[in-house]
């Protein structure tokens, strides 16, 4: 008898029922343009240019890296999607513009249906907290390349602005306000040095609560990363930033300088940044100097907005109306540094 592709190890029927799982889902992400529904050869999108003069795409894509470890092993899989999402969109949003919508590529050695649509979901959460639709993506199962259990996924996303209101390093100015906007814990940056803390050097079983902590190590590690557009965007909206930065993977030292030109300097003071205790506790067991940690990790800050002295107080009005809790982290001089951290003792 002749094989088929089931006998070799990838199941139609289960991508069919997927599909049908992730239907509700997908629906929740609908915004207007939409022009396409999830079982298309592609995902369509119609944008509104209304009251732009050179509208311009931006792109951005990412996926989550190592920290789908930790997911593997609580099999806690309904957050990860978010992370797909927030490192994309947050990106765009640093270039100005507003995110339209998303893909994402699911990758598996054997298809879960349940599993897939627990991912998924993520994703249209996180979708839904950016504003953009996800209009499209893919699920490939390949056998014998995935450890048992294991999966990969990665995102693109796609966002519009106005030329001219496109954020550039021309933009940043000398005595610009830097204000930070909190992190939910570690984002998605950093695992690889994480898990050698956790499983190498300490072997922490999967169920330990630090003592005063609400919830566990692992739970802590898996909070999703935050998404800043409906923050965010309402600033792009009445043109109060000169930049964004959004802190991901080589921290403030290696993220800042990408908005600052030649001869200007972002000058950071990180003392009054509250950072969950997570960053401390890594910092102990793994015997991490703190200039690593800042050039490693968020450290508690998110998103940097570069912001001109006179829009200062706006900006911070604005955001605590909106239930954020911003932070004054410094200012713009002249140096040849680019970025000058005064780390805490």
């Amino acid at each position: 008898m002749g094989l088929n592709y089931k006998e070799a190890g990838v199941d139609k029927e289960a991508g069919y029922r997927e599909v049908q799982l992730i239907k509700e889902h997908v629906a929740r992400t609908k915004t207007p343009g939409t022009l396409s529904d999830i079982g298309g050869f592609s995902g369509v999108f119609q944008p509104d240019l209304t009251g732009m003069t050179e509208p311009v795409l931006v792109s951005g894509t990412d996926g989550v890296g190592t920290k789908l470890k930790l997911a593997f092993l609580t099999e806690k899989h309904d957050t990860i999607g978010q992370d797909a999402v927030a490192m994309c969109v947050n990106d765009i949003l640093c270039q100005g513009a507003k995110p339209l919508f998303f893909l994402d590529y699911l990758a598996t050695g054997v298809l879960e249906p349940e599993k897939m649509a627990k991912i998924v979901k993520g994703v249209a959460d996180g979708c839904v907290l950016a504003g953009c639709a996800l209009i499209g993506g893919e699920t490939a199962e390949m056998p014998g390349f995935y450890a048992e259990g294991e999966y990969d996924i990665a995102g693109f996303a796609v966002g519009i602005c106005d030329k001219k209101d496109l954020l550039e390093q021309e933009n940043v100015q000398e005595k610009d306000v830097l204000i930070g906007l909190p992190s939910s814990g570690l984002h998605s940056n950093g695992f690889s040095l994480v898990r050698k803390i956790v499983f190498d050097r300490k072997e922490i079983a999967e169920d330990f609560t630090p003592e005063g902590w609400e919830t566990s190590l692992f739970e802590t590690l898996l909070t999703p990363t935050r998404i800043y557009v409906p923050q965010v965007l309402p600033l792009l909206e009445k043109k109060l930033l000169h930049a964004a930065v959004h802190i991901t993977g080589g921290g403030f030292y290696e993220n800042l300088p990408r908005a600052i030109p030649e001869g200007l300097c972002a000058q950071v003071d990180t003392k009054d940044i509250q950072t969950h205790p997570v960053f401390s506790l890594l910092q102990e067991w793994g015997g991490i100097a703190t200039r690593e940690m800042y050039a490693t990790f968020n450290m508690g800050v998110g998103m940097v907005l570069f912001v001109a002295p006179e829009n200062k107080e706006p900006v911070l009005h604005l955001l605590t109306e909106a239930g954020e809790s911003p932070l004054v982290l410094g200012q713009v001089g002249k140096g040849t540094e680019k970025v000058q951290v005064c780390l805490p003792d």
